[in-house]
């Protein structure tokens, strides 16, 4: 049976070439700008280097002091704030203390000057993440207390700076006038990962900030690595008793201290919600996301019911004949329905095709730096899912009101809708 539905929806569609080329260019256009945000939002928020074990990892990157005259104070956190209350943690199995953001430095090679980002980190960095590296090593928690003056590259700073990613590691690299022994070199993090990014990571006691400041607000963050996905919950359980039991900064000017230990994608969208509540408004932000994409896919929806009303009238003496000799109305909608998913998903492998073509362009425009966007399964998966949504959303009228037509009308071919 399903053969024959291919089969004749086959040649439907190759009947009236017109309506199947408006069909196909509005699923396969409206497809390929879902999928490309879709792609962008997987490479921001999913398991890709260096958080590839995303689902157990948590980040404690914001904090918030409330005046007592009702005004706040937000941003990233103390150093020493950290490492008093957060490094102490029981449930993780490692804890990291980095910068929360990276600092743009000046490196200079011959007449060219290069911008560069610089992340500072401790050494459990590269235990939590897992950076891919193509030679050398991540320094050690030796260098980092002794404040070496090492680094780890990426290898876009390599080529820049070197001129080859090769015989790198021991050499020297001069950055905002401090040189740097090489030791490490690790593939292109892109920007979107924000709470790992940079061109090259130093240990954080090379800083000359003051990391004894007793200031709650700082530039650091902590990642907590999981033992398991499920102690996630159990680590902002502690988290949050720990914030309970934590002084005021200073009585006389503030009441309340907020924190949480947050997933990825609740630390990103915080950064944009002052602070916010423990989930960083991501219930609300995944609101707006559906309302959006089914607004987005409602035009091209209602262009394709009309188009596929219009292809059925042409249909209608078909439509009586199979009637008169007995086909059911839930038989026709089974039809209908399954020549418009087929026309839906065609125009989803297309709209795969120009997304895959628009992701390359994006990584050769480096509109964001050093992005590596493509159509990994979760995205592949999230089109196909996409277009029999579409299809259906498209199909279900037209194939309903097509299956009601009475058989003397179907067959005098004149039923108006």
């Amino acid at each position: 049976m399903l053969l024959n539905y291919l089969k004749i929806a086959w040649k439907v569609l190759l009947r009236r070439r017109f309506f199947t080329f408006i069909s196909l260019f509005g699923t396969s256009l409206t497809l390929m700008v879902l999928l490309v945000l879709y792609a962008i939002f997987d490479y921001t928020v999913g398991p890709h280097t260096p958080e590839t074990q995303v689902d157990r990892l948590v980040f404690i990157n914001r904090i918030q002091l409330v005046a007592q005259e009702g005004g706040q104070s937000n941003g990233f956190i103390g150093y020493s704030f950290l490492d008093r209350y957060v490094r102490p943690m029981r449930t993780p199995e490692k804890i990291s203390l980095s910068e929360g953001n990276y600092n743009n430095v000046e490196a200079y090679v011959g007449e060219s000057t290069l911008k560069l980002d610089r992340k500072l980190t401790d050494s459990e960095f590269w235990q939590v993440l897992n950076f891919d590296f193509v030679a050398g090593r991540p320094y050690t928690a030796a260098e980092v207390r002794e404040a070496a003056l090492v680094a780890v590259i990426n290898e876009s700073t390599s080529r820049k700076y070197f001129g080859t990613t090769t015989n790198v590691i021991g050499r020297t690299f001069e950055a905002g006038a401090v040189h740097y022994r090489v030791v490490g070199l690790v593939r292109d993090v892109p920007i979107s990962r924000s709470n790992s990014y940079a061109d090259f990571w130093v240990p954080l006691t090379t800083t000359s900030e003051d990391l004894r400041d007793p200031g709650y607000i700082g530039n650091y963050q902590a990642i907590a690595l999981a033992r398991t996905s499920s102690d996630v919950a159990t680590i902002q359980q502690e988290y949050e008793r720990i914030i309970k039991q934590v002084p005021l900064p200073d009585p006389k000017k503030y009441k309340a201290v907020h924190s949480y230990a947050r997933t990825l994608l609740a630390s990103l969208t915080a950064r944009f919600n002052n602070n916010a509540d423990a989930e960083g408004g991501v219930g609300r932000m995944m609101q707006v996301s559906v309302v959006m994409a089914l607004l987005f896919m409602l035009l091209p929806a209602l262009n394709l019911v009309n188009v596929n009303v219009s292809r059925m009238l042409e249909r209608s003496s078909e439509i009586g004949v199979r009637k008169a000799f007995g086909a059911t109305s839930r038989t026709l909608v089974t039809q209908f329905l399954f020549e418009n998913v087929f026309l839906t998903l065609l125009g989803g492998l297309l709209g795969l095709a120009l997304a895959a073509g628009a992701l390359m362009l994006l990584n050769y425009s480096q509109f964001m730096p050093y992005s590596d966007f493509a159509l990994n399964a979760r995205v592949f998966g999230a089109g196909i899912l996409t277009s029999l949504f579409f299809g259906a959303l498209s199909g279900a009228y037209p194939a309903y009101k097509m299956s009601k037509l009475p058989v003397v009308q179907a067959l005098k071919a004149d039923f108006k809708v």
